[in-house]
């Protein structure tokens, strides 16, 4: 692949076994992708076997297809101040670290959480209690956790670049972690990305508070509602409020050349050409490539 091309894939089901999304992945032009290690509106699933392990593995090799992730389950809140519900969490985000890890997928992608009855400043707390616990117990794996950029809908934390840079600040071992971060998601929490001008703000922003090179990830995801709305709705790319030059912007930052980036858009195909809409996508993405 030539250099100065980003590595571009798309979130892909599982249905049918692991190795699937990685077919899909190829079917839909991907070079990387992005999974759930399980049903993700479930806190248990069954062992991953060797076999099924093994299969993943050959299926990425045998398509070409690098950088893979994982998303966590979105049951999971590591910010919650029900004591019940947070150690569930916990126990579920070490279990993902687990699956991850025999998967040889270096990151797992994961929501801050949301502070729902208590306040900003707990829910910061026990995100990084909770986030210190999961590396404690996990200490022996190579696995590490992509904290992600929110909407901030409702109580969620992680719309403001300031929440992920205080969580990096203070949990104990922050080379396990790292940033992914949201197209849509940074719009809709009212972060500018339309002009030029704003983008190179924005990021300007971003690197001021996190650090860019925390960023191991990109979602790229147009939006359905309006700047600033704080409401999380994924759109086609070019289709949304963002529009292309915001993602024309991104594609072209040398800095974040050597970043992978996976589309989270609606799945299924155009109703007037059948086109496969992942790649649909994807082509309009690289048609912006410079």
């Amino acid at each position: 692949m030539n250099k100065r091309t980003p590595l571009l894939g798309a979130h892909m089901s599982i249905a049918g076994g692991l190795d699937k999304s990685v077919q899909r992945a190829r079917q839909a032009t991907c070079d990387c992708v992005q999974i759930f290690t399980k049903n993700n509106n479930q806190w248990r699933a069954k062992k991953l076997g060797e076999e099924e392990a093994a299969r993943f593995q050959s299926a990425l090799e045998e398509e070409n297809i690098t950088a893979p992730i994982a998303h966590t389950s979105y049951l999971i809140n590591l910010a919650s101040p029900d004591d019940t519900l947070w150690k569930k969490s916990i126990d579920a985000f070490v279990e993902e670290l687990l699956r991850i890890e025999q998967l040889n997928v270096p990151f797992l992608v994961q929501h801050p959480g949301a502070f729902t009855t208590s306040s900003e400043e707990a829910g910061l707390q026990r995100i990084v209690e909770a986030l210190d616990e999961a590396i404690r117990q996990t200490a022996d794996l190579k696995a590490g956790c992509l904290l992600e950029n929110t909407a901030g809908q409702g109580s969620n934390l992680g719309w403001k670049f300031e929440h992920l840079a205080w969580i990096l600040d203070h949990v104990e071992n922050p080379d396990r972690f790292g940033i992914c971060i949201d197209t849509c998601h940074a719009y809709a929490a009212g972060y500018p990305l339309d002009t030029r001008k704003e983008y190179l703000a924005t990021i300007r922003q971003l690197n001021q508070t996190i650090g860019t090179s925390s960023i191991k990830a990109f979602h790229l995801n147009d939006s359905k509602r309006e700047f600033g709305s704080r409401v999380d709705r994924h759109d086609h790319i070019g289709q949304g409020h963002l529009g292309l030059e915001p993602f024309r912007h991104l594609l072209n930052d040398r800095r974040f050349r050597s970043v992978p980036m996976y589309l989270e858009t609606p799945k299924g195909t155009d109703p007037d050409t059948g086109a496969d809409w992942d790649q649909m996508n994807l082509d309009t993405l690289r048609a912006l490539v410079e």
